[in-house]
């Protein structure tokens, strides 16, 4: 099995409409939730629960195990996942993906599950790598007439000088080390490291000995490494077990053209066997057994949770038992429905009982007006708009009959239209103007009970 140089799959997502929470907001001393923290305003009791949830992940003592955020539109079930993944940190994975996902035409619903399930659960190794590291002092590339003729000459193999605090050492490398130090771009004074056993070269930066007396400069400066040049080095990465499986999974062909072209045809997509699945976890048990490497559960947080079907729940069963597991966070805003799939069972938030009965329920409540005014103020700040009292009361009671989500995109419209007015600050008239011009879906709903003959069907 491959370990060096796997590429991380991890998903980048930036959600601009949860991008002021910072974390749960609660008092370290006895974990209770602070009204206004971190970018939450309200649902104490649903932070203090997610706070439980953080300590047991952060214990290892919740692997395996399901939680469902229940509560109606825009009462921040999405928030409070992001708010544990913030909590987290960067060590442990989070994986968060949408019911909708696993409905693809290239693979199989389940192995979109089981894919996701794979992200979300690291492994730690800890190696000891030999490495040569320093001060590049000299770098001489030695050539030879080319073997295959003509007019070019091939480099025979290049002589690198390294130099630490302790003394220097001559390393005579193969072109293939020095191919990767051009790419590189490594030159005379720059500081690297070259890993003994497979040749992999890192630069780290130019030596701090080259630093001028600029105020901005483009180039990092780092010290020269203490020490023998040559050096045992504990080197710590962290990948997912779906890392590992795309690294196995992938097929190495040669370099020859019919090869390349074989390589381009097949799809961007392919599922990944059982077996070699089985395979990988044989050997990262052992590698757990013999202390090499650490296995960190991470969490699966899988939003709009209704949209899986009988069929994914089903899944999700063997999944949550096998020993290999992650923590699955499930988010929904539906009550009693039916189960895809299944419509003619109606179950709570349209998942199967026998499911619920293994996951615990954290339920987000409704915000009242002066909640509504807090979270909009906190997110007129992220976004730079500056919103008068009265503005912010008169944004407050439209939420209050309407939804949080709708006058939370209000805020940028009612920006621009007071900028047009020639204003920098948002006033009461800028909001009940804006209000008219974009209405609510309650109100476009009574449009059309009204004027139904007049619509098509």
């Amino acid at each position: 099995m491959k370990i060096e140089e796997v590429k991380s799959t991890t998903k980048t997502q930036r959600i601009a409409a949860h991008s002021h929470v910072k974390g749960l907001g609660l008092n370290e001393e006895d974990g209770s939730a602070i009204p206004t923290a971190a970018g939450f305003v309200g649902q104490q009791h649903a932070r203090e629960a997610a706070g439980h949830i953080v300590d047991m992940i952060k214990s290892k003592k919740m692997a395996g195990r399901g939680i469902l955020l229940a509560g109606p539109p825009g009462t921040g079930k999405t928030a409070l996942a992001l708010g544990i993944s913030q909590e987290l940190g960067t060590k442990i994975p989070f994986c968060p993906m949408i019911g909708s996902e696993v409905y693809s035409a290239e693979i199989k619903k389940t192995e979109v599950l089981m894919e996701n399930f794979r992200r979300a659960i690291g492994l730690r190794i800890k190696e000891t790598k030999e490495v040569y590291e320093g001060e590049v002092t000299e770098m001489t590339p030695h050539e030879t007439e080319n073997p295959l003729g003509g007019y070019g000459k091939s480099v025979d193999h290049v002589v690198v000088q390294l130099k630490t605090t302790k003394g220097t050492k001559h390393l005579k490398l193969e072109p293939t080390i020095y191919e990767n130090m051009q790419k590189q771009k490594v030159e005379v004074g720059d500081v690297i490291y070259i890993e003994a056993n497979n040749g992999s070269v890192k630069r780290l930066g130019r030596s701090d000995t080259y630093a001028t007396e600029y105020d901005l400069e483009a180039e990092e400066y780092v010290p020269i490494p203490k020490g023998d040049v040559h050096k045992r080095r504990e080197v710590i990465q962290d990948v997912t077990l779906h890392d590992l499986d795309v690294a196995n999974a992938r097929p190495q062909g040669g370099q020859d053209a019919m090869s390349i072209m074989n390589q381009l045809m097949k799809p961007k997509k392919t599922e990944i066997t059982d077996k070699l699945r089985t395979e990988i976890n044989k050997v990262v048990n052992k590698y757990i057994d013999q202390g090499l490497a650490e296995l960190v559960p991470g969490v699966l947080f899988i939003d709009e949770v209704h949209m899986l079907d009988i069929e994914c729940f089903t899944y999700l069963h063997k999944a949550l038992e096998s020993a290999i597991a992650p923590i699955v966070i499930f988010a929904t805003n539906r009550s009693m429905c039916g189960i895809r799939g299944d419509e003619n069972v109606i179950s709570p938030h349209g998942i199967p009982r026998d499911l619920l009965d293994r996951i615990l329920i954290v339920k987000t409540s409704t915000y009242d007006v002066d909640q509504i005014i807090q979270i909009l103020s906190i997110r007129a700040k992220i976004e730079g708009i500056k919103v008068d009292d009265d503005a912010l009361q008169k944004f407050g009671e439209i939420g209050t009959e309407t939804s949080l989500r709708y006058v939370v995109q209000l805020l940028t419209p009612a920006s621009i239209l007071a900028k047009t007015n020639g204003r920098e600050v948002v006033s009461l008239e800028d909001v009940t103007e804006i209000s008219e011009l974009f209405v609510h879906s309650f109100v476009s709903s009574k449009v059309l009970k009204e004027q139904e003959d007049k619509f098509m069907k």
